[in-house]
Protein backbone atom coordinates (compact mmCIF):
# COMPACT_ATOMS: atom_id res chain seq x y z
CA UNK A 1 0.00 0.00 0.00
CA UNK A 2 1.22 3.43 -0.58
CA UNK A 3 0.58 6.09 2.11
CA UNK A 4 0.66 9.61 1.06
CA UNK A 5 0.56 12.32 4.17
CA UNK A 6 -1.38 15.21 2.77
CA UNK A 7 -0.62 17.43 5.65
CA UNK A 8 -0.67 17.63 9.70
CA UNK A 9 -2.17 20.95 9.49
CA UNK A 10 -5.38 21.39 7.53
CA UNK A 11 -7.34 24.20 8.17
CA UNK A 12 -10.31 26.02 6.43
CA UNK A 13 -14.41 25.16 6.69
CA UNK A 14 -14.61 21.26 7.48
CA UNK A 15 -17.18 20.38 4.81
CA UNK A 16 -14.63 22.48 1.97
CA UNK A 17 -12.06 20.63 3.01
CA UNK A 18 -14.19 17.42 2.81
CA UNK A 19 -15.25 18.12 -0.58
CA UNK A 20 -11.83 19.10 -1.61
CA UNK A 21 -10.64 15.52 -0.24
CA UNK A 22 -13.27 13.95 -1.58
CA UNK A 23 -12.38 15.59 -5.24
CA UNK A 24 -8.76 14.25 -4.87
CA UNK A 25 -9.79 10.19 -3.85
CA UNK A 26 -12.43 10.20 -6.10
CA UNK A 27 -9.54 11.36 -9.07
CA UNK A 28 -7.35 8.64 -7.69
CA UNK A 29 -9.95 6.45 -7.96
CA UNK A 30 -10.38 6.36 -11.42
CA UNK A 31 -6.62 6.83 -12.15
CA UNK A 32 -4.99 3.95 -10.15
CA UNK A 33 -5.32 0.90 -11.04
CA UNK A 34 -2.16 -1.05 -9.24
CA UNK A 35 -2.00 -1.05 -5.45
CA UNK A 36 -4.16 0.76 -2.28
CA UNK A 37 -3.48 4.31 -1.61
CA UNK A 38 -4.22 6.00 2.02
CA UNK A 39 -4.38 9.51 2.32
CA UNK A 40 -3.90 10.42 5.82
CA UNK A 41 -4.42 14.28 7.45
CA UNK A 42 -4.63 16.18 10.38
CA UNK A 43 -5.19 19.74 11.79
CA UNK A 44 -8.30 21.28 13.41
CA UNK A 45 -10.67 22.57 10.51
CA UNK A 46 -13.41 24.66 11.44
CA UNK A 47 -17.69 24.63 11.21
CA UNK A 48 -19.15 27.98 11.08
CA UNK A 49 -22.50 26.90 13.06
CA UNK A 50 -25.94 28.88 11.60
CA UNK A 51 -28.11 25.57 12.06
CA UNK A 52 -28.88 24.11 15.72
CA UNK A 53 -27.95 20.40 14.89
CA UNK A 54 -25.35 18.18 16.74
CA UNK A 55 -22.04 17.25 15.41
CA UNK A 56 -18.60 18.32 15.27
CA UNK A 57 -15.85 19.47 12.38
CA UNK A 58 -14.59 15.80 11.90
CA UNK A 59 -18.29 14.96 10.76
CA UNK A 60 -19.21 18.06 8.78
CA UNK A 61 -16.26 17.17 6.89
CA UNK A 62 -17.42 13.68 6.17
CA UNK A 63 -20.50 14.71 4.79
CA UNK A 64 -18.59 17.12 2.53
CA UNK A 65 -16.24 14.07 1.72
CA UNK A 66 -19.43 11.88 1.69
CA UNK A 67 -21.12 13.87 -1.43
CA UNK A 68 -17.80 14.13 -3.27
CA UNK A 69 -17.02 10.18 -3.48
CA UNK A 70 -20.94 8.62 -3.97
CA UNK A 71 -20.67 6.08 -6.18
CA UNK A 72 -17.24 6.02 -6.33
CA UNK A 73 -16.77 2.40 -4.78
CA UNK A 74 -13.13 1.55 -3.29
CA UNK A 75 -13.18 4.65 -1.08
CA UNK A 76 -13.66 5.10 2.63
CA UNK A 77 -12.58 7.31 5.02
CA UNK A 78 -12.49 8.17 9.05
CA UNK A 79 -12.11 10.87 10.48
CA UNK A 80 -12.22 11.82 13.92
CA UNK A 81 -10.71 14.00 17.02
CA UNK A 82 -8.07 12.44 19.35
CA UNK A 83 -9.65 13.28 22.44
CA UNK A 84 -12.79 11.10 21.40
CA UNK A 85 -15.27 14.17 21.41
CA UNK A 86 -16.11 15.36 17.96
CA UNK A 87 -17.69 18.89 18.93
CA UNK A 88 -20.87 18.46 20.57
CA UNK A 89 -21.48 14.28 20.40
CA UNK A 90 -20.47 12.23 22.38
CA UNK A 91 -18.59 10.46 19.43
CA UNK A 92 -15.03 11.27 18.21
CA UNK A 93 -16.20 11.06 14.21
CA UNK A 94 -17.51 8.96 12.00
CA UNK A 95 -16.86 6.57 8.53
CA UNK A 96 -18.21 7.32 5.41
CA UNK A 97 -17.68 5.06 2.19
CA UNK A 98 -18.76 5.31 -1.70
CA UNK A 99 -22.90 4.48 -0.20
CA UNK A 100 -23.14 7.06 2.38
CA UNK A 101 -24.87 9.04 0.40
CA UNK A 102 -27.25 6.60 -1.17
CA UNK A 103 -28.09 5.56 2.66
CA UNK A 104 -28.72 8.77 3.91
CA UNK A 105 -31.29 9.43 1.21
CA UNK A 106 -33.12 5.91 1.81
CA UNK A 107 -33.23 7.08 5.45
CA UNK A 108 -34.96 10.44 4.61
CA UNK A 109 -31.61 12.93 4.84
CA UNK A 110 -29.86 14.30 2.47
CA UNK A 111 -26.22 15.80 3.09
CA UNK A 112 -27.51 19.43 2.02
CA UNK A 113 -30.09 19.36 4.95
CA UNK A 114 -27.82 17.58 7.30
CA UNK A 115 -24.91 20.67 6.54
CA UNK A 116 -27.41 23.44 6.46
CA UNK A 117 -28.36 22.60 10.56
CA UNK A 118 -25.02 21.43 11.21
CA UNK A 119 -26.83 18.24 12.19
CA UNK A 120 -24.19 15.53 10.68
CA UNK A 121 -24.64 13.50 14.25
CA UNK A 122 -28.18 12.54 13.02
CA UNK A 123 -26.67 11.45 9.67
CA UNK A 124 -23.99 9.49 10.86
CA UNK A 125 -26.33 8.19 13.83
CA UNK A 126 -29.04 6.98 11.86
CA UNK A 127 -26.86 5.07 9.83
CA UNK A 128 -25.07 3.38 12.67
CA UNK A 129 -21.81 4.98 11.26
CA UNK A 130 -20.56 7.27 14.75
CA UNK A 131 -17.12 6.32 15.58
CA UNK A 132 -17.09 6.53 19.70
CA UNK A 133 -14.26 4.98 21.40
CA UNK A 134 -15.38 7.09 24.47
CA UNK A 135 -12.66 10.41 25.97
CA UNK A 136 -9.19 9.56 25.25
CA UNK A 137 -7.75 11.87 28.13
CA UNK A 138 -5.05 13.54 24.84
CA UNK A 139 -5.69 16.12 22.54
CA UNK A 140 -2.96 16.16 20.02
CA UNK A 141 -5.09 16.64 16.38
CA UNK A 142 -7.86 15.90 14.09
CA UNK A 143 -7.11 12.71 12.17
CA UNK A 144 -8.55 11.36 8.51
CA UNK A 145 -7.68 8.88 6.55
CA UNK A 146 -9.49 8.09 3.20
CA UNK A 147 -8.10 4.75 1.95
CA UNK A 148 -8.75 3.95 -2.10
CA UNK A 149 -8.55 0.67 -3.49
CA UNK A 150 -7.75 -0.40 -6.87
CA UNK A 151 -10.54 -0.85 -9.61
CA UNK A 152 -10.82 -4.26 -10.40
Amino acid sequence: METLILSNALEGESRDVGRTLGQMARYASQTRSRKPLLLLSGGETTVTIKGSGKGGPNTEFLLGLAAEIEGCHGITALAADTDGIDGSGDNAGAFVHAMTATRLRAAGLTIEGLLEKNDAYTGFSALNDLFSPGPTGTNVNDFRAILIRPRS
